[in-house]
């Protein structure tokens, strides 16, 4: 599993999904939430405000992973283009 993260750009790829995902997920939460809530049951409504908690995590969680991606080809192209030891 860590060798996943190892890639960079792997990572960055992930990162956008997490980040598109999230922002899908916090916008349904918003919509069933608190302008569609007389039409869901309890357990459902309870469901969609889970995905307003749920969406930003994955926006923050897409964003942390997106800035270590770029720190982290930032750091190769330094290595290649000047010789720098990271």
């Amino acid at each position: 599993m860590y060798g996943f993260f190892e890639s960079p750009y792997r990572v960055l790829k992930l990162s956008h999904t997490l980040l598109i995902g999230g922002l899908f997920i916090l916008i349904a939460g918003i919509i069933l939430a608190y302008f569609l809530d007389a039409y869901l049951s309890l357990p459902a409504l309870v469901g969609a405000h889970a995905l307003t908690i749920l969406g930003p995590t994955a926006i923050k969680l897409g964003y942390v992973a997106r800035l270590l991606a770029f720190h982290r080809l930032r750091l190769n192209l330094l290595v290649k283009v000047r010789g720098f030891a990271a």
